[in-house]
């Protein structure tokens, strides 16, 4: 009986070892040695690609910035970044919430103010929160505004936005996506 606990423990150190320590170990190596970019979060110069994030995007005054191409809002607070690292999830609005009304109200409003007819996406929140792309549709509607805000003509816009464009994974998932992140990387370095 001794000899089987010895054996069992034994064979659960060595399968601990492997698969616990061991696979985990070349799981890492394997995804820094190919993959270290997207291992790694994906980092840029200005942040994640793969993360929602502000470029100057919805200031504490609850003003947009117009020179900028916007993402969907943050659920926390949909007229102000809140700065907060690790904030992530839907806010649990219901289509019947006062307090989701109010915010797609306040923020079609902020939309009008700076010149823009915002698209459903640009007034409404990701389920997650974070997602960093917008439509296509989205960041053209965006166009008046930050051509009148930057000097940069229309045309040169709606160029950099399609070539910013990314077609749907494989060529049939999904739909036609921009990385807002990217997209003001590109509009940054054509001024």
């Amino acid at each position: 009986m001794l000899t089987y606990v010895r054996r069992s423990l034994l064979l659960a150190l060595v399968l601990i070892a492997l698969l616990g320590f061991a696979y985990g170990f070349a799981g890492t190596g394997v995804a820094q040695a190919f993959f270290s970019y997207q291992a790694n979060g994906s980092i840029g110069r200005n942040g994640s690609a793969i993360i929602g994030q502000n470029w100057n995007g919805y200031s504490t005054t609850k003003i947009l910035d117009p020179q900028w191409f916007h993402g969907r809002p943050d659920p926390d607070n949909p007229l102000v970044a809140n700065g907060k690292p690790g904030g992530s999830g839907p806010a649990n609005l219901g289509p019947r919430s006062r307090v989701l009304l109010a915010d797609v109200k306040a923020l079609v409003k902020a939309w009008h103010a700076v010149g823009v007819q915002p698209t459903e996406d640009l007034v409404t929140t990701s389920g997650s929160g974070l997602d960093p792309d917008i439509t296509p549709q989205d960041a053209l509607a965006q166009i008046p505004m930050v051509a009148r805000a930057t000097g940069i003509s229309p045309a040169r816009l709606r160029a950099l936005v399609s070539k910013e464009t990314q077609g749907p994974q494989l060529g049939f998932l999904g739909s036609s996506i921009v990385n807002v992140l990217q997209l003001n990387e590109a509009l940054a370095k054509l001024r």
